[in-house]
């Protein structure tokens, strides 16, 4: 049976906010589900057990948490099917996140899609992945991909936000959000239909969303769901070179440059650095590195990837955490200009 929204009263034990000009009131972080993904596709976190992947979900929610982001392509399905088991029969489900323009064919490749059949037949293989009755925040995932011209995929943004508008007229969608759009993206956007929220890479390693982005969405109500808060786990304190290097050849950080050298020993330097705000917060370099993102005041929440319970509790803590304005400034002294 699907799941029906429920705009019962929000759990009160966590700050919340409200994203853009929606009426969703959501957590300061949010429960992120790419890595329960799993393995064996081209952005893969290696392999994953999925009855942990579950039991990390609920415990998010158990804490407070009020709202799950994925994405169709998050293990080529699965990561959907396994949120979709962690909300079936919850007397009040969290707000669900996912994402659209991302397909793959019979073999796994992934390629992009913006036309309006192809969002159609995607958000509604969502709904039957994730067993909702309607998707509270239905986002392009990327306006382009890897790198290429728009032209290189087919439709347009203009054609996807117009499917994404019928979609949210026949109750299928509650909001439309976009994913890694740049500025002029965002305006071309906002000309088809009104866009509840953006989300960008922010971190303490991905600062570029500052230059533009950021204050575009603060001018405009747009919210701001940031995504790798941590840097994909390299500013959490447990990761080290050998943690790195035993890392399975499906995990997609084992090819990215910042797990790499030279930027591999700047990023630990980066953690170290943390430490000296955590060990007198009694917090961890993760949590405040989280912490460091919620401040900026156009970010609405942050998205942290869980796969444990023990990883869940840590997030929820993360959203407890108001740095002051000395130690914002400790922070970005001593860590933005290498981070640059």
């Amino acid at each position: 049976m699907l799941l029906k929204f429920n705009q019962t009263k929000e759990r009160e034990n966590m700050k919340s906010r409200k994203l853009g000009q929606s009426d969703l009131n959501i957590t300061r972080v949010g429960i992120g589900a790419w890595a329960i993904g799993g393995g064996k596709w081209e952005f893969g976190w290696g392999h994953q057990d999925d009855t942990r992947s579950v039991d990390a979900i609920r415990a998010g929610l158990e804490l407070g948490i009020n709202w799950v982001d994925t994405a169709a392509a998050y293990g080529l399905g699965h990561s959907e099917t396994m949120v979709g088991h962690a909300v079936r029969g919850l007397q009040r489900r969290p707000y669900i996140f996912t994402k659209c323009s991302l397909v793959w064919d019979g073999s796994g490749k992934i390629s992009h899609n913006l036309q309006a059949a192809s969002v159609r037949r995607e958000c509604e293989a969502s709904l039957g992945r994730l067993g909702v009755d309607a998707i509270d925040l239905y986002q392009i995932h990327w306006p382009a991909w890897k790198g290429a011209p728009e032209s290189a995929s087919p439709g347009s943004i203009e054609e996807a936000v117009g499917e994404l508008a019928k979609l949210k007229d026949e109750g299928k969608i509650r909001n439309i959000g976009v994913s890694n759009f740049n500025v002029q993206q965002m305006q071309r956007a906002q000309q088809i239909a009104p866009i509840a929220s953006l989300q960008p890479p922010y971190s303490l390693v991905a600062t570029g969303a500052e230059d533009d982005i950021l204050p575009y969405a603060r001018s405009q109500q747009i919210g701001v769901i940031v995504y790798s808060p941590m840097g994909s786990g390299l500013l959490t304190g447990a990761m080290t070179r050998e943690r790195i290097a035993s890392m399975p050849e499906d995990d997609w950080r084992k090819r990215n440059p910042n797990f790499q050298e030279p930027l591999l020993s700047r990023n630990l330097q980066l953690v170290e650095r943390l430490r000296s705000v955590s060990r007198r917060r009694v917090a961890t370099p993760g949590q405040i590195a989280i912490a460091w993102t919620l401040a900026n005041p156009a970010v609405t929440a942050a998205i942290v990837g869980v796969r444990s319970r023990q990883q869940a509790e840590s997030i929820a803590g993360a959203a407890d955490i108001d740095l002051t304005t000395a130690e914002i400034a400790e922070i970005e002294d001593r860590i933005l200009p290498e981070a640059a």
